[in-house]
């Protein structure tokens, strides 16, 4: 069952024995809120005393290469499959950061909590990421090092992923279009040869598949709202549209992989996310773009390391306190 941004609803309160008065009912555990989601694991992990402190989130949680390490499968190239974690990981890392941006400044409370959440999910599959390619790889290196200290060129994502934060309308199209993909893709991974694989997007479809049906819904909301929100819900899917293509266009690392059951061939999902994207648009009194593909730099774009101009600026804001101070831990 997909979540709701809603909060749960509060226990009924006690009774009390004074006239006029209402108790104040418990307030419900972290975890209670989340059941899918980054929250849960947050409050198992809190003060688990953990001295390997972590940049993403501070102290007190696992290394995620514990998680990370098996094997690489028989038969199974290993700088490809690190390529392929760090294609999928920088994916999430970069949208999870765009995401955050838009705590308080999210249109209600409500939002902002939502918007955290899918942030923290994309976070979470991004370390397991991360820390399996620098398995993968041989290099032993950990998500820190990926996400912090590497140049603009080595990063692997998308470029619908780090393109400048818009208006809310923006957000929310490009959200449906990443989440929508991502799901499908997900989906597919379920079956992944590679255990590390499996096992994120087994997670990862049921988160995922929440932030399609938020984002989806807000999508409907602001198409049937009001003129205003219907023309910047269609800015916001016009603004996106150029960057779809270059998510279906295949890299020879994902071609390899789907051949040997590792990873999936972008180009396999794209009916299915046609398909939902449609019926989206079409509840939503909106249009699918007529858009022409935003064009890379000799037919090489970001999976290739080639970014827009908005990931430089990205990169500084996200990587300066680690790099400020290599050796801190938190």
């Amino acid at each position: 069952m997909a979540r709701t941004p809603s909060s749960p609803e509060p226990p009924p309160p006690a009774e009390s024995g004074t006239a006029g008065t209402q108790p104040v009912p418990p307030v419900p555990e972290i975890s209670d809120y989340d059941q899918f989601g980054a929250y849960q694991a947050l409050a198992a992990d809190a003060g688990s005393g953990d001295a390997d402190g972590r940049w993403a989130f501070g102290t007190g949680f696992a290394d995620s290469l514990t998680e990370a390490g098996a094997p690489v499968p028989d038969g199974v190239d290993g700088a490809d499959l690190a390529a392929y974690c760090l294609m999928l990981g920088d994916d999430a890392l970069i949208m999870s950061h765009r995401l955050q941006q838009w705590v308080t400044g999210a249109p209600e409370l409500e939002d902002e909590v939502a918007l955290a959440n899918i942030a923290l999910d994309l976070l979470g599959q991004a370390r397991l990421l991360l820390g399996r390619a620098g398995v993968a790889d041989g290099t032993g290196r950990g998500e820190d090092a990926y996400a912090f200290f590497r140049p603009e060129h080595e990063f692997r994502n998308v470029r619908l992923a780090e393109l400048e934060r818009g208006d809310f309308g923006e957000l929310i199209a490009r959200l449906v279009v990443f989440s929508t993909w991502r799901l499908a893709l997900l989906e597919r991974l379920d079956g992944s040869r590679d255990p590390v694989l499996s096992a994120v997007a087994a997670k990862g479809v049921k988160e995922v598949a929440y932030h399609r049906d938020y984002a989806a819904q807000w999508l409907v909301r602001l198409g049937d709202g009001t003129a205003y929100s219907r023309d910047r819900a269609q800015a916001g899917l016009e603004a996106v549209w150029p960057y779809v293509p270059e998510m279906f266009t295949s890299h020879d690392v994902e071609r390899r992989l789907a051949e040997s059951g590792v990873a999936v061939d972008p180009p396999a999902v794209r009916a299915e996310f046609d398909d939902v994207l449609a019926a989206a648009t079409d509840a939503a009194g909106l249009r699918i773009p007529d858009a022409a593909p935003r064009a890379g730099v000799a037919g090489r774009a970001g999976r290739h390391g080639v970014h827009t101009e908005a990931m430089g600026y990205l990169l500084a804001e996200l990587q300066s306190v680690a790099r400020a101070h290599p050796d801190a831990t938190w």
